[in-house]
């Protein structure tokens, strides 16, 4: 008697739930400028989430390098540790070179122990982008407007400031005084202090 071979469908599995993820952030594309950082999973506040590395260059080398006049679009990865110590992440750098700008940061950058640290300054969702405020330092000589032009910041917050740059203390205006100017002819009368 010939016999036939049985054969079973297999039963289907059951879909395995998406493994969590090990990293803590990924690069891709920004909606702010290029590239940026993104977090993969929760992130706590106050939580280290990467250093920032590349080449340790003197001032003066980085100024070789980098003419932020003469560059048509201002784009560099420095970031000065120390008045000897300027980190270069073009060379040698890691994906925190890529963390945006913001007005309104989700991070902060901490110098400790001679590196550069990004903590969290409050809670980050998965899929959120990171950023802190560069607070770029440049010749005191700029205007505001000038910075905005030189340095634009597109992260689109309610407190922008237009620049990623350090923006100038507003100068003191001259105090009035509470004197009456005198009306004899030839004098000049009392001016407030000028601002330092």
């Amino acid at each position: 008697m010939a016999t036939t071979k049985r054969t079973t469908k297999p039963k289907p599995k059951p879909e395995a739930a998406a493994a969590p993820s090990r990293r803590r952030i990924e690069v891709r594309r920004s909606r702010v400028q290029g590239r940026g950082v993104f977090a993969c999973r929760a992130i706590k506040a106050g939580q280290r989430v990467v250093e920032y590395k590349g080449e340790r260059i003197t001032p003066k080398e980085a100024e070789r390098r980098y003419d932020d006049e003469a560059m048509a679009r201002h784009h560099t990865f420095m970031f000065v540790l120390d008045r000897r110590t300027i980190i270069d992440a073009v060379q040698k750098g890691n994906e925190a070179r890529y963390i945006n700008h913001s007005c309104d940061p989700n991070c902060v950058a901490a110098i400790m122990d001679k590196r550069i640290w990004i903590y969290a300054i409050r809670d980050i969702a998965p899929g959120d982008e990171l950023f802190y405020d560069y607070w770029y330092v440049t010749d005191p000589k700029y205007t505001v407007r000038e910075l905005q032009q030189l340095y634009p910041c597109r992260c689109g917050a309610a407190s922008c400031r237009g620049t990623l740059a350090a923006v100038p203390e507003k100068p003191e205006k001259p105090a009035r005084s509470a004197k009456k100017k005198s009306k004899k002819k030839g004098s000049a009368g009392r001016r407030g202090r000028a601002a330092a």
